[in-house]
């Protein structure tokens, strides 16, 4: 397991655990599977997996409850699986603090596709690491905007001198808007460039985690071009 990526899977549905257990098994993950949020949380406190996938609805605790408490616990990345496109759905898990969501029924590749994709941003695999080609494009160093100092090779971030705890896509998104102060990215361009989407997504995505970065550098830092995207101010 030790060579292994380790994912921790929270789902009720016998057949779907067992299923995805399986897909992802044959793709040599290792798989902690638990068919409710509370063995879940045990089970993410027992083992400290490289990523965990969330069911929105599950028993004792649910999805949203769980990726609260990993989120207060870990900057692991989260992914939440949801059985409705509902925007309800979507947005609590993404303003708990999960890093991204697929919706059920899901094709076992494009399961596979996205946890990939997490886990080069988080740079858990192979082919890169956007972190590092945003800090480079951002010349490397301190940079200063206001009060807000972001330190592109220690990857800290401080904000009136204080030290501001960013979750690994949050600090992807912030080097993304570092590296072109004042030019408008489109939500499209940071989906590729941050969630490492070669193809369309969900652009709530985007939005979910352009308002919690805000929460923690400043509201104004950011700057909303409506039908556009977002700029940071200069």
């Amino acid at each position: 397991m030790a060579d292994q990526t380790h994912v921790l899977f929270v789902e009720d549905d016998d057949v779907i655990r067992e299923a995805t257990q399986l897909a992802l098994e044959r793709d040599g993950f290792a798989v902690t599977a638990m068919p409710d949020g509370l063995s879940g949380l045990a089970a993410f406190r027992a083992n400290r997996p490289d990523i965990a996938l969330l069911d929105v609805m599950v028993p004792g605790l649910d999805g949203v409850s769980l990726c609260r408490r990993i989120r207060d616990e870990s900057t692991v990345p989260v992914i939440m699986l949801s059985a409705r496109a509902d925007s309800i759905d979507v947005v609590l898990g993404l303003e708990a603090g999960a890093d991204d969501y697929v919706t059920k029924p899901f094709d076992g590749a494009v399961l596979v596709a996205r946890i990939r994709a997490v886990l080069r941003r988080f740079g858990h695999a192979s082919g890169g690491d956007r972190s590092d080609e945003a800090a480079s494009a951002a010349g490397g160093g301190v940079l200063t905007f206001g009060d807000l100092e972001i330190d592109t090779e220690g990857m800290e971030v401080r904000r009136a001198g204080q030290p501001v705890a960013l979750t690994p896509t949050e600090m992807r998104l912030l080097l993304e808007f570092s590296s072109a102060p004042g030019t408008v990215l489109s939500r499209d361009k940071l989906l590729e460039r941050v969630w490492d989407y070669g193809w369309g997504g969900d652009t709530r995505v985007v939005d979910v985690h352009v308002q919690r970065l805000r929460q923690k550098i400043g509201q104004d830092r950011i700057e909303t071009v409506r039908g556009f995207g977002y700029k940071l101010k200069a």
